[in-house]
């Protein structure tokens, strides 16, 4: 189904507003249906995000900055996502003595397990949402985003 029959006009959008509203469209589609896949598990797509970040680091500490900045969704709120994290025993936060300010944060046996259980889950929702493709069309596609981001026309703007 067409973009113009899921949002219902029935005047023809421009080429480029279409592109847009239909990104924007597929991006909460995709979230909700994770969101779904998530929820029962007692987790947000963030939260788990911050756990793959962690178990990234292969047992090295991560501070609040590294994670933020790998973070897919940006956001402000990632002491309250590890905070949470820390509730639920998946991460811990490790407070230098000598710096108060400084904070390591690493993830638990307890989150390695967890992300053991779910990630294969959601592997399994990223080859599903993405099994009309090709692996040409998945490359393309991928390709058109990154330019797509990548544009000097809007990041001058």
């Amino acid at each position: 189904m067409n973009i113009e029959k899921i949002i219902k006009t029935e005047i023809e959008l421009p080429l480029p507003k279409k592109v847009v509203i239909n990104l924007l469209y597929t991006e909460n589609w995709i979230m909700d249906k994770i969101n779904i896949k998530l929820k029962a598990f007692d987790i947000s797509l963030q939260q788990f995000n911050v756990l793959r970040i962690l178990k990234g680091q292969k047992d090295k500490p991560a501070n609040l900055s590294t994670i933020q900045e790998r973070m897919v969704t940006k956001m402000s709120n990632t002491t309250r996502l590890v905070d949470k994290l820390i509730n639920k025993g998946y991460v811990k936060r490790i407070i230098c003595e000598s710096n108060r300010r400084k904070v390591e944060i690493t993830i638990t046996e307890q989150g390695k397990k967890f992300l053991d259980k779910v990630s294969p889950i959601m592997d399994e929702f990223e080859n599903r949402v993405t099994s009309n493709f090709s692996t040409e069309d998945l490359i393309q596609l991928n390709e058109l985003l990154n330019k797509l981001r990548n544009s000097n026309s809007i990041n001058n703007y």
